[in-house]
């Protein structure tokens, strides 16, 4: 069984920000300096231009004055809403010409990057749409840690949005336990209440098994199950774990994705933390899990932090 450690602290020293110029990387750049502020670490603020110019002449020898999308770049980054946001944050800003993945996937191992930071355009409620297929490549390749602020996300109305609730979400997979550490870590540095949440699946009558006919069956058979998961949660906080504003412990029947994000909703979650599967030997459970946390994301009303197992 893993637990959470006693007083795990994680800090975020290099924080990276992948934008495209669009208000939704504009709100995840809130969201990341207010990290940067508070773990007292580097933001790097990201662009890749594509890697086809816009010109026949080689791209060698291109001179500047003839590089719109190098000279766009520029501009867009000089325009960032900053603010008071980076004030008194060491940042760097970074324009590179390439894949937007490749370039950012090469930014993470050239900077040892602790977080990275997304925006996306998703839309909660057409599951048939993808995060974006630049998001959603990163979401699932970057090696460190991804906070993803989804369309539904609250802008922030300070400078410094701060972190009163924080949930975790679990389904005790040795993936998903993986992410308790920051869970706790953040309610910790932040003093916020943590919420550990288990979603019981419910299972449609057309797959129970065949001897399950009483419909009283099988609700207590799910309460049964909704009560031991609850029981298994507490033993995820051991007694010496100390969290400044205390743990809540839930454990409901429902559709795991809406779930979530409904509960989430409900407790005023600020942030979102998920552990994933990245095991490539476990194809079938990672695309389940990758899935869950895709479709949360899409729909949550605040960032979700993904961590891969």
């Amino acid at each position: 069984m893993i637990t959470a450690e006693a007083e795990t602290s994680i800090l975020f020293k290099n924080i990276l920000l992948a934008t495209d110029f669009s208000q939704t990387s504009d709100n995840a750049l809130a969201y990341a300096a207010a990290i940067a502020r508070l773990h007292d670490g580097k933001l790097f603020v990201a662009h890749a231009i594509p890697p086809e110019a816009r010109t026949s002449i080689p791209l060698d020898s291109l001179p500047w004055s003839l590089d719109r999308d190098l000279q766009e770049a520029e501009v867009n980054m000089r325009q960032l809403p900053r603010g008071k946001l980076l004030e008194h944050i060491a940042h760097e800003e970074v324009i590179e010409r390439g894949r937007t993945s490749e370039v950012i996937l090469d930014l993470i191992a050239r900077n040892k990057i602790d977080l990275l930071v997304l925006g996306t355009h998703g839309r909660g409620g057409l599951k048939k749409l993808l995060l974006g297929s630049v998001a959603e490549e990163l979401f699932r390749l970057a090696a460190c840690p991804v906070l993803t602020v989804g369309p539904g996300a609250l802008v922030p109305d300070t400078a410094e949005p701060e972190i009163r609730q924080v949930l975790f979400a679990t389904d005790f997979s040795p993936a998903s336990l993986s992410a308790l550490r920051y869970a706790t870590s953040i309610a910790r540095a932040s003093k916020a209440r943590l919420a550990l949440l288990h979603i019981v699946p419910v299972v449609p009558y057309s797959e129970l098994p065949p001897e399950w006919y009483v419909a009283s069956d099988v609700i207590e058979s799910q309460e049964e199950t909704r009560l031991a998961a609850l029981e298994q949660l507490k033993k995820l906080i051991p007694p010496e774990e100390s969290l400044p504003h205390g743990t809540d412990f839930l454990a409901t029947l429902g559709f795991v994705p809406e779930g979530i994000v409904e509960t989430a909703g409900k407790i005023k979650a600020d942030v979102i933390v998920m552990g994933v599967n990245a095991s490539s030997a476990a194809r079938a459970a990672a695309h389940l899990y990758w899935s869950t946390a895709h479709d949360v994301v899409c729909e949550a009303m605040c960032p979700v932090l993904t961590i891969r197992g």
